[in-house]
This record gives structure tokens, C-alpha cells and sequence, in this order.
């Protein structure tokens, strides 16, 4: 089995939160996907978990944190150009996400910052590294 990254975030409202993944581009696996969690798709090694609360609390002791009040993680995702970054960034605030930070250009790197319904973080790149400072 190759390496994968499993993001496992808590989530209020499962069916709204697929579809904000869903609208940004993540495909949804129905094999790990219940009315408890749902398992979305970005690439052969990357996975979001969307937990419900209940279903989460089944794996730690610990508080949920509430994203909208507190930053726990800020997950990035690099795409194949700037165009894309933007416009994954149009998507997501069509869904329902909120965009929290000014677009940013460091010349090498363009850089958008969303947070999905619940709160949670993700920023959004674009990097040239044949631009990157010598």
C-alpha cells in the first residue's frame, strides 16, 4: 500500500459540508461513507474525513474544537496553476465557504485562503518554482 494522508475534520451538518467538498472538486468514496462519515476524495494519496461530532468523539476524549472560534490546523492544497487556484476559490465560496485572508503573490507562489462551513482552514497554491528567488 502506498503512503496516503487521511485529514479527518468534525463537521455539524455531514450532506452540506460533502457538498462544499464536492463543489471545490473532491469526489466522494460511497465505501467509507455513512451517515456518520464521509470519505472525499482529492487525489490517490490525499483524503478528507468528514466526521460528525458523535462519530469523531468515537476516536478521542478530547474537546472538538470549534473552527470558527479557534485554529487548530491549516491544511493547503497545491494546484496546477493560478486559474485554478482562483478558481477553486470562486467554487468554495459558492458552496458556502468564506474567504478569510487577501490573495496573496510572493512571485514564485500565488496563495487564497478559505474556510469550509465549519470553519476549518485550507489554503489554496500555485507554485512556479522556476520563479523561486536564487
Amino acid at each position: 500500500m502506498s503512503k496516503q494522508v487521511f485529514i479527518n475534520l468534525p463537521v455539524t451538518d455531514l450532506k452540506k459540508s460533502m457538498a462544499f467538498y464536492e463543489a471545490t472538486g473532491f469526489t466522494n468514496n460511497p465505501q467509507f461513507t455513512d451517515e456518520t462519515a464521509a470519505c472525499m476524495v482529492w487525489s490517490d494519496a490525499i483524503f478528507v474525513m468528514l466526521l460528525t461530532h458523535d462519530k469523531l468523539k468515537q476516536f478521542t476524549a478530547k474537546a472538538i474544537i470549534d473552527a470558527k472560534q479557534t485554529v487548530g490546523v491549516i491544511n493547503a492544497l497545491s494546484l496546477e496553476s493560478n486559474e485554478e487556484v482562483n478558481s477553486f476559490l470562486e467554487k468554495a465560496v459558492k458552496a458556502g465557504g468564506r474567504e478569510y485572508a487577501e490573495a496573496k503573490d510572493y512571485g514564485f507562489m500565488q496563495q487564497r485562503c478559505v474556510e469550509d462551513p465549519d470553519g476549518h482552514n485550507w489554503e489554496v497554491l500555485y507554485m512556479d518554482m522556476s520563479k523561486f528567488p536564487g
